[in-house]
């Protein structure tokens, strides 16, 4: 495989923040803490991190201004982009975002029930600060959006929201997938690539990851333009400056790590 002449591939360590603090659970459930996020954030840069994703994912109105400053005091230590999301209702929650620091803001259920919060947005603000996040799960063979953290199925199917987000406004696509959410077995290379294939803008495959093979398999797959995980990252299952170098090695386009 050689992408040499494509975009780089992102890699892209994501933080659930909870109660001030980041946690990680499997498939939505049994969440444990994990550590302070500045310092993760500040560690993450270091080891080569294309990207961060900060969710609040308890966004409550009473955690909403603790987040917040949060994400001022990582907008004023780190120099790669990351995006934030949770709770996330109003034009004015984005502009609040963007104004604190985020590059990028993601949205979820809100955009479900409120499509034109997204079209808003990006008219406002730009397709490129507009992340349209996916939880999606199968039943009875076909893929699903599900809302309020991977608890509601809603009526539609993945890759009609996926083509929906995009005309809405959408810059990139995160497919969070709950059946593979902490699992560590790999990526769901058939519902990322049934997106892939129906959109233009990028996609960011979330959920499976457990080893470094994990990604190599999902970019030789051309299943996504980037790969966020958690845990394999918190936990230095897969150090991310040997997985650049691995990637590279096999082809993989990735920006190394000076």
């Amino acid at each position: 495989m050689n992408n040499q002449n494509s975009l780089a591939k992102r890699i892209i360590p994501c933080l659930d923040i909870q109660r001030g603090q980041v946690s990680k659970g499997i498939q939505f459930q049994g969440v444990v803490s994990i550590g302070d996020p500045l310092v993760l954030a500040q560690y993450y840069e270091a080891q080569g991190a294309d990207e961060l994703v900060f969710y609040d994912i308890n966004a409550t109105v009473e955690m909403r201004s603790t987040f917040l400053s949060l994400v001022e005091q990582i907008a004023a230590t780190l120099r790669i982009p990351f995006t934030v999301g949770g709770g996330i209702q109003t034009v004015n929650d984005v502009y609040t975002a963007l104004r604190s620091g985020a590059d990028k803001v993601s949205v979820n259920t809100a955009i479900v029930l409120t499509p034109e919060l997204l079209y808003n947005s990006a008219m406002r603000f730009g397709n490129q600060c507009m992340v349209a996040s996916m939880d999606v799960k199968k039943v009875g063979g076909a893929y699903y959006v599900f809302t309020h953290g991977g608890r509601n199925q809603t009526p539609y199917q993945a890759e009609e929201w996926a083509i929906r987000c995009e005309a809405l406004g959408a810059g990139e696509l995160v497919i969070n997938a709950i059946d593979q959410d902490g699992m560590k077995n790999g990526y769901d290379f058939n519902l990322l690539k049934a997106i892939k294939n129906a959109v233009k803008i990028p996609v960011v495959a979330s959920g499976g990851a457990g080893k470094l093979e994990d990604f190599t398999a999902l970019f030789d797959a051309g299943a996504a333009d980037a790969a966020l995980a958690a845990s394999v990252f918190h936990y230095n299952t897969v150090p991310i400056p040997l997985l650049k170098e691995q990637l590279s090695r096999e082809g993989v386009n990735v920006r190394l790590t000076n």
